[in-house]
């Protein structure tokens, strides 16, 4: 529509005001321009105010377990804050750029009047260059020390001796927790109190890896921290809200990292305690289930995983004790369902290609029977 305008603006048959067509067809051209600058203004304006309206409205609960900008952990809480004065200032330094640049654009456009000749330089100004130099050095010093003032509070932050102590140890692909001092050992789904105002719980983690460079991080707990291979790290939370908070291993670690998954648990202290207790328990093992628990102590499933109570012993795949009590398998690449167990028994590539548990081989009816048995793992 906007062509069509232009073209009846300088056809021929237009001749008044004694206009040539060229000009006319200038004159249709730059208003075409001013509007298109217009329509971008409106379009920047409106994109600012969503942004802000996102930021200073309150988190929904039913808002995505791993939205940054809703943090329910001092640690998380103290990243939020940084990052918002970050983008504040960044912000400003954005709105005075665009201004200038805008000032400049209009204030010194060519005009008809405008003789050829450059304007007056300013090399060599010291007051400009002192500015322009000054000025940015600041800026960098206060976002700086304002960094390491979060940095140094997260890191120093001391253990009171009601905290939960956690390892975490990363492998491919998949997390694994233990609790030292509760004498409980799980993998992929990590359960902590919640640390309200009245009794902060606190849930400190170190963090080791088993094999290369993984990187734990829930965005609403807690900041990213790396697990390097011989070089313990460490991390703590303070979830103030129960639920269920979702994380990914940020650190890409080989083919199947990016399923990878973290689920964080985050309970009442008498939820806690009843799952410390239930998982404190040794294996249930019922009679009806005899011929696969013997198929599964026969075969490698035992070089690499352990069940309380029982001959399997391994340390290098998840611990089964009380598989059935998690919601997901593959490191929450599935859901915990008798079907999706069997699939991932039969052929682990169906479920996660690249997966280091390997496929046993087993017929149908031993298939069956192994897992008949670890859906009595509870």
């Amino acid at each position: 529509m906007q062509s069509s305008s232009i073209d009846g603006a300088f056809r021929g048959d237009d001749t008044s005001a004694g206009t040539s067509v060229g000009e006319r067809r200038s004159n249709a051209l730059i208003g075409v321009t001013r509007s298109n600058h217009a329509n971008l203004v409106k379009a920047f304006v409106t994109l600012c105010a969503t942004a802000a309206t996102a930021f200073t409205e309150p988190a929904h609960p039913s808002m995505n377990p791993t939205n940054i900008f809703a943090p329910v952990s001092t640690p998380a809480q103290s990243i939020f804050d940084l990052s918002i004065f970050v983008l504040a200032v960044t912000a400003a330094i954005f709105i005075v750029v665009f201004s200038l640049l805008a000032y400049a654009i209009v204030k010194f456009k060519k005009r008809k009047t405008n003789d050829g000749r450059e304007p007056t330089q300013v090399y060599g100004s010291t007051q400009l260059e002192l500015a322009w130099t000054v000025i940015p050095i600041l800026i960098v010093v206060v976002l700086f020390l304002a960094a390491a003032r979060v940095i140094a509070s997260i890191q120093n932050a001391g253990q009171p001796s009601n905290a939960i102590q956690v390892t975490v140890v990363g492998h491919q692909f998949w997390w694994e927790y233990r609790y030292p001092s509760l004498k409980v050992v799980t993998a992929n789904e990590l359960h902590i109190p919640v640390s309200d105002l009245a009794h902060p719980t606190p849930t400190f983690l170190t963090l080791l890896s088993a094999d290369t460079d993984h990187s734990f991080w829930v965005p609403r707990l807690a900041g990213k921290t790396d697990l390097i291979p011989n070089h313990p790290n460490s991390m703590w939370m303070d979830p103030h809200e129960t639920g269920l908070y979702l994380g990914q291993c940020a650190q890409y670690c080989g083919t199947q990292h990016a399923k990878m998954l973290l689920r964080v648990y985050v309970q009442t202290r008498d939820e806690f305690d009843r799952w410390i207790q239930e998982q404190s328990r040794p294996a249930h093992v019922s009679d009806t289930v005899s011929e696969g628990q013997k198929i599964f102590e026969q075969t490698a499933c035992i070089n690499c995983h352990a069940v309380g109570g029982t001959a399997a012993n391994g340390r290098f795949g998840p611990d089964l004790t009380h598989l059935m009590s998690r919601d997901t398998i593959a490191s929450g690449a599935a859901p915990n369902t008798p079907v999706n167990l069997r699939r991932w028994i039969q052929d682990p590539s169906l479920i996660k290609p690249g997966s280091k548990m390997p496929a046993m081989g087993l017929t149908d009816p031993e298939l069956n029977a192994v897992t008949s048995y670890l859906e009595t793992l509870r």
